[in-house]
């Protein structure tokens, strides 16, 4: 019972700043809470901790030269405020890890959580500051030149950043496991080296990232402005209703980042075998 208390409290107080720097809606906050309280009681503290460290850092990169990304991010569907939709996205799968291993520990499960933590963080890292980059992004899918904010648009600004983003992450999980067993192997998911943490998250993040962008360029629906003829995520843009152009109606944002999340996951599973 303890545990639910604290893990309410911690994770109320962190919905409650984000939501009151607009980082988090009212929707996000709710489901942040439920996923944080989720996370503390099921998992540890490294599980707890390295969803709070991409939060965190998210949030601030969101608002860093928020103005010049400004007219970038009109073509997004989701903007730096994150509802309950990019919550679960980003959060729903390690969540559901994280009860896993507690019902079945097994280093697996940690190395999935890493590379999905990674996964979006780089994510978020590409698109935060791959938007400040002064040259055009390319296509992943032909390699041309596209306007900024285009879906599936990658710059090597972008992909630096989208590697520090895994990187960050991986170093968070050892450092949060360090504190936790002072350096010890004795938690199952310290059965994964500090090297290999390191590893994980930086490949994870890496790949992942690219998911999502070759994701958002070939699956992700797309809809074209009436009004500026503008490619967009979103399907309401200038006061007007837009017209799909393509993709699934459901393959939207949020689909495209909990689908490379959870192959993010799945490709530091398959890393962890080669260790």
């Amino acid at each position: 019972m303890l545990d639910w208390v604290i893990g309410l409290v911690c994770s109320f107080i962190i919905a409650l700043a984000a939501y009151s720097k607009r980082s988090l809606s009212a929707s996000g906050a709710a489901a942040a809470i439920i996923v944080g309280t989720i996370m503390y009681v099921f998992g540890s503290f490294p599980w707890f901790g390295t969803l709070i460290v991409f939060f965190i850092t998210s949030s601030l990169l969101s608002k860093w030269k928020q103005r010049r990304k400004a007219a970038v991010e009109q073509n997004y569907a989701k903007t730096g405020r994150r509802d309950a939709g990019q919550v679960l996205a980003n959060g729903g799968i390690g969540m559901l890890l994280c009860i896993g291993h507690s019902l079945w520990p097994h280093p697996f499960w940690w190395a999935a959580y890493i590379g999905i933590m990674a996964t979006v963080n780089a994510d978020t890292w590409a698109t935060e500051i791959g938007g400040l980059s002064r040259s055009l992004p390319r296509s992943i899918v032909n390699g041309r030149r596209v306007p900024a904010g285009t879906s599936g648009g990658v710059t090597w600004l972008g992909l630096a950043a989208s590697l520090a983003g895994g990187i960050v992450i991986g170093i968070s999980a050892w450092a949060l496991l360090y504190l936790q067993h002072g350096g010890e192997q004795s938690s199952v998911e310290g059965a994964v080296s500090w090297w290999g943490i390191l590893l994980l998250g930086a490949c994870g993040g890496l790949a992942g990232s690219l998911i999502d962008s070759w994701l958002g360029a070939v699956c992700q629906v797309m809809y074209r402005c009436k009004v500026c003829g503008k490619e967009i995520e979103k399907s309401l843009h200038c006061q007007t209703q837009a017209e799909r152009i393509r993709g699934a109606s459901f393959m939207t944002n949020d689909a495209v980042n909990m689908i490379s999340s959870f192959l993010g996951g799945a490709i530091c599973i398959a890393l962890y075998r080669l260790l």
